[in-house]
């Protein structure tokens, strides 16, 4: 932007926990960013105590750059802490804590969800290209006896050919999966529940919209990517889950909240053949005095589907890149909306 002779920085800052940011953004995107913006503080990161110390911190600043570990503030805080904001840049996935209350500020709020949905989709492509083969019931564990003992009737799996899939909730993520199911697997059926959906959309996606109990009683491999609201809370429950096939496998990377755990564990018990894989649960971690932990049905592990590793760098890339299209003018691809929280995880 210019301002006269000179080109004009844009004031910015960096809002969270210093080793969360300096794990999501490179040294490379941060560059990149301090040759295009001015960082107040120094580029120092602020947390919320820090601006509730010194609450002229962040008055400057027109861009506000964060990750996991942002900060959850007031709409009183916002506009107390940051008179200035045109944009909040989100290097990570759901905004769902803290968005609105800028949003209703007039400032707008721009997620890496699409970066973050990556890895989300690769994580269930693999877990129900194993489900189909009834790698969870096969799979040899402490005391499950000898390997070949520990084949179930394999003549009474799916496989991956013809096998239906379940998914619900075809947001962004839910079709990232759909569109890798396609790309990967072979005359595949694929049933999905989202009253958003379009059956046009449907159609060009190459699904079958369908109830959720059609859902679960019709699917090998039922996966969840259900929108992260009060309404979805508890959605998931018994009167589903005894629906599930013999050998069906349900797979959650949405909310643990979404799902009647002991409901869950109902109809796993009842059924033992079946199989869930969680990598997401309510609380988080499972209470210590949880079932989950001793059935040999229910494979857990520890909200892990989203960005790992180099993997975090692509969100902060996405941001980036986003914040210089805002400040040109140019059309955007990640902003968030008041009205895309009432179906975003």
């Amino acid at each position: 932007m210019i301002k006269g002779d000179m080109r004009y920085m844009k004031k910015s800052v960096y809002l969270g926990q210093q080793n969360v940011v300096d794990w999501v953004y490179s040294e490379k995107t941060k560059e990149e960013l301090a040759a295009r913006y001015e960082f107040v503080c120094g580029g120092r990161v602020l947390s919320k105590e820090m601006l509730a110390e010194a609450p002229e911190s962040a008055s400057e600043a027109e861009y506000l750059f964060s990750t996991w570990a942002m900060p959850v503030f007031t709409e009183d805080e916002v506009r107390r802490y940051f008179p200035k904001a045109e944009a909040v840049f989100y290097a990570a996935g759901s905004v769902q804590d803290f968005a609105r209350e800028f949003l209703n500020q007039g400032i707008k709020v721009f997620s890496a969800w699409a970066a973050n949905g990556v890895p989300v989709a690769e994580y269930t492509l693999a877990q129900i290209i194993l489900a189909n083969t009834g790698y969870y019931r096969r799979l040899h564990t402490p005391g499950s006896g000898p390997l070949w003992d520990n084949r179930p009737d394999i003549y009474g799996l799916p496989g991956n050919y013809d096998a239906t899939v379940g998914i619900i909730g075809a947001g962004m993520i839910g079709k990232m999966v759909i569109e890798r199911i396609h790309a990967v697997l072979e005359h595949i059926n694929i049933l999905v529940f989202d009253p958003f959906l379009p059956e046009e959309k449907a159609k060009a996606l190459g699904v079958t919209l369908c109830d959720l109990p059609t859902l679960f009683s019709g699917s090998d491999v039922i996966s969840n990517h259900l929108a992260n609201n009060a309404q979805t809370v508890g959605m998931l429950n018994y009167d589903l889950f005894s629906l599930m096939k013999p050998c069906a496998t349900f797979i959650n990377t949405g909310r643990g909240a979404q799902v009647v755990e002991n409901d869950l564990i109902k109809a796993l018990t009842e059924v033992p053949t079946r199989a869930a894989v969680l990598d997401v649960t309510e609380p988080e971690p499972p209470a210590a005095d949880s079932p989950f932990y001793n059935m040999k049905n229910v494979f857990l592990s520890p909200h892990v589907a989203g960005s790992l590793g180099n993997e975090v760098h692509r969100m902060a890339e996405y941001m980036s890149e986003e914040s210089r299209r805002f400040e040109n003018g140019l059309p955007t691809d990640y902003e968030v909306t008041l009205k895309m929280l009432e179906t975003m995880a």
